[in-house]
């Protein structure tokens, strides 16, 4: 496995990703919940067929696409942290071989080593 300054050293990169991950968050929400009120804003009936509110209805639309992208990053994270307090943390889920440090260093929250990640193809969001 991994020294203990290495699980350290993923531990902080993950916690300093969830600190991204919820800023933008609650940058995204701003776009589509008033902060005075709490409520959507206006216009957000996915009825309205004012030419005006396209814009704005998108925007919306790409706000509420970011934030269900960040939430599964952010469970993502998560689930990488409890794999390090179960020790689990590092370890192929495919081959039981130690995920390469370079490959956890840009995806720290991989559940899979290059070479197995690459044997399943799949989407960006599988790790």
């Amino acid at each position: 496995g991994f020294l203990i300054a290495d699980i350290k050293y993923f531990k902080n990169l993950i916690l300093e990703k969830k600190k991204e991950v919820l800023n933008d968050i609650e940058t995204q929400r701003e776009t589509i919940i008033d902060p005075m009120t709490g409520e959507y804003r206006q216009g957000m009936s996915s009825y309205s067929v004012h030419m005006e509110h396209g814009s704005d209805a998108m925007e919306r639309e790409k706000a509420f696409l970011l934030i269900a992208r960040e939430a599964r990053f952010l469970e993502n994270l998560n689930s990488a942290l409890e794999r390090i307090k179960n020790k689990k943390y590092g370890w192929c889920k495919d081959c039981h071989n130690l995920i390469q440090k370079k490959r956890l260093e840009a995806v720290p929250h991989a559940q899979l080593c290059t070479e197995c990640k690459n044997k399943r193809g799949g989407t960006p969001f599988e790790a």
